[in-house]
């Protein structure tokens, strides 16, 4: 079966430390990991590309081929792979690689990862990992016609970068980005003009994703913005919840397409991702539980 929506990025293996001390150490993490479940979980066929550690947990590869994740894409790396620590403090995430991992760039896809591989998919979503890796992807993947082609930055959007973004902005269709990677002069203050100024080319939606806020999102086509609601049952962890919102949302875009309904699966995907530890709320969740919630959060008839 061909693959709807192909996510690129890292496979990384996490040692978590929260604010109040807590810390999970040799978890399964990288956003695509997030990214992927987040679609899966509303029936998108999803395919992998990454190269991968010996390290990396073996009983999450195999979670995710049960749950029809294709796997084929991913490049035994002959080593351990990336490894980081995630610090969590109370106003931000900091993230520092750990000493003898691979460099960010040599855990990251390569354009030849794709060349002449996954002709049929409709969409391609580029996890964070430094725009030096995504740059030539993007230039890559948005040469295949019809294809939509989205991507969450690892490195910020700043004033004195913002002419290198703009040259990969104009070849995507939708830009996911945190307060924390939106560094433009003003964007605090005024964050509606900060992602209008990212506008160009073919660029069409740019979302702001701001937590426990919800977040902004600037639809370029239509000139119109939309703030959504952060929800949740309950918070364990907030690790990989934007990526899982970002993995609904562009399911729901290739389920239809309209924006508003997109948002929603966006939202409920990222609230079973705060659940649990890492990634066992999104591998326990099912698209059954997936339309219930949205059916009971959205007063809406669930979708078949």
């Amino acid at each position: 079966m061909s693959c709807e929506l192909v996510c690129l990025g890292n496979l990384i293996v996490d040692d978590i430390v929260f604010a109040d001390g807590t810390t999970r150490t040799g978890q399964a993490g990288g956003a695509m990991l997030y990214a992927a479940l987040g679609a899966r979980l509303w029936g998108a066929c999803v395919a992998i590309v990454a190269p991968l550690g010996d390290d990396y947990p073996r009983e999450t590869l195999r979670a995710l081929e049960s749950r029809g994740v294709d796997l084929s894409g991913l490049r035994p790396l002959g080593r351990p792979g990336l490894r980081t620590w995630l610090l969590y403090e109370p106003r931000a995430r900091r993230v520092v690689h750990r000493l003898g991992s691979p460099t960010h760039a040599e855990a990251s896809p390569r354009p030849e990862d794709v060349a002449g591989r996954f002709a049929d998919a409709r969409a391609f979503h580029l996890s964070p990992t430094p725009l030096a890796s995504q740059r030539p992807l993007v230039e890559s993947l948005a040469r295949r016609a019809g294809a939509l082609l989205s991507l969450d930055p690892h490195d910020p959007v700043r004033e004195d970068n913002l002419d290198a973004w703009r040259e990969v902005l104009a070849l995507l269709d939708v830009f996911f980005v945190s307060e924390e990677e939106l560094q433009l002069e003003g964007a605090a203050r005024d964050p509606r003009a900060a992602l209008a100024r990212l506008a160009g080319g073919r660029l069409g939606l740019a979302l702001l994703k701001r937590g426990a806020g919800g977040g902004l999102l600037f639809d370029a086509r239509a000139d119109e913005f939309i703030e959504w609601p952060a929800r949740a049952r309950g918070v364990v962890d907030p690790t990989g919840a934007g990526d899982a919102f970002a993995g609904g949302f562009l399911a729901g875009l290739l389920e239809g397409g309209a924006v508003r309904a997109a948002l929603e699966q966006g939202i409920v995907a990222a609230s079973f991702a705060l659940e649990a530890w890492g990634a066992a709320g999104l591998l326990a969740a099912t698209p059954a539980a997936a339309r219930l919630r949205r059916q009971e959060w959205f007063a809406m008839k669930a979708q078949t």
